[in-house]
């Protein structure tokens, strides 16, 4: 990875294009600087472009910064989006308003470019260290992949989005081969060093956008795999196998095999109750409609976990994938 890091990327939304040309001239040695003119452009490049932080006026046609901000800040994945006022006005109630609805500062006009780079920079400063602390929180410690609380966010999102495009999601199961076996025989520091390696193959072979890699728990790992159909799933799952069996680690103690092995549970479910139906082939689970959508996660990864028990059932080192059936977990085969 390089070691430079990316210039703030900074939105300024104004119908004014006199401000913005000033904002853009201060502001062009902090971040790279972009610009909407109205509200609702300017709800779209947040979405599309992802900045850093925004740089609002509060009165403008239409769609006022009032409601653009309140806006933005009603979507989770923007809740800590810093937003800063840019405004003539002083008046108290104006800025109490605008704080509740979550700006997090003003900039009153006339703009001084001292005043302007100094809150931009102070606002830069924390929400890097809010990232920060986020992404620490969202890390397993032990194997540098997300965690579990990770996991559970982005499936959730995925599924979500796939209930929106009707488009397919997969979510691999990963069960580590006789890991307690390995353990009991070689240590538990090298059953460490095992999870680290296995964890940095699933995720350098994972690289597509949108593909979370994560530690499920002891020595489980979870692959989500956003607009993937059954058969593509199957063949990545199978790559991944394969990957991790030419690291070429010792097991002695695995039946399957002198060196470690993953098993792989594949479930792929597609939304589109109205042109198909749960008869439709894409589906390897049942609907989830028959819930709420919310739930739809959950059926995935029951069903994924019913596909790795399938896969142990038939001997490890190997990928398997639900068939139609009942959600409900069954039980691992002893000594996982």
């Amino acid at each position: 990875m390089s070691s430079i890091a990316a210039p703030p990327r900074l939105l300024v939304v104004d119908d004014d294009i006199g401000t913005i040309r000033l904002l853009s001239s201060i502001l062009k040695d902090v971040g790279e600087v972009f610009f909407a003119a109205s509200g609702t452009d300017a709800i779209t490049m947040v979405r599309d472009q992802r900045p850093d932080l925004i740089l609002l006026d509060a009165e403008m046609p239409g769609m006022d910064g009032f409601a653009v901000c309140a806006a933005i800040k009603s979507d989770p994945n923007f809740a800590d989006l810093p937003i800063l006022f840019v405004t003539a006005h002083t008046d108290v109630e104006i800025e109490t308003t605008a704080l509740e609805l979550g700006a997090v500062d003003f900039i009153t006009k006339p703009l001084s470019p001292a005043i302007v780079k100094a809150r931009v920079k102070t606002h830069l400063a924390l929400k890097q260290r809010t990232d920060e602390l986020l992404r620490l929180a969202s890390v397993d410690g032990l194997t540098g992949i997300a965690n579990r609380r990770t996991f559970d966010t982005s499936l959730d999102h995925e599924w979500r989005r796939a209930c929106r495009s009707k488009s397919p999601v997969s979510l691999l199961m990963i069960d580590v081969d006789y890991f307690k076996r390995f353990n009991d025989h070689y240590g538990h520091q090298a059953g460490d060093e095992c999870l680290r390696a296995i964890a940095s193959t699933l995720a350098d072979i994972s690289q597509r956008p949108g593909e979370v890699v994560a530690r499920y728990g002891g020595e489980e790992f979870a692959v989500i795999l956003p607009a993937c159909d059954r058969a593509t799933a199957m063949k990545f799952a199978e790559k991944l196998r394969a990957g991790v069996a030419d690291l070429h680690i010792p097991h002695v103690a695995s039946d399957v095999s002198t060196e470690v092995t993953i098993s792989i549970g594949v479930a792929s479910l597609m939304l589109d109750c109205v042109t198909f139906g749960t008869d439709h082939p894409g589906w390897t689970g049942p609907c989830p409609t028959v819930h709420t959508c919310r739930d739809g996660s959950m059926t995935l990864i029951a069903v994924a976990d019913r596909a790795l028990y399938e896969a142990k059932r038939a001997g490890r080192n190997r990928v398997a994938c639900a068939a139609v059936m009942d959600a409900a977990s069954s039980p691992a085969p002893a000594d996982a």
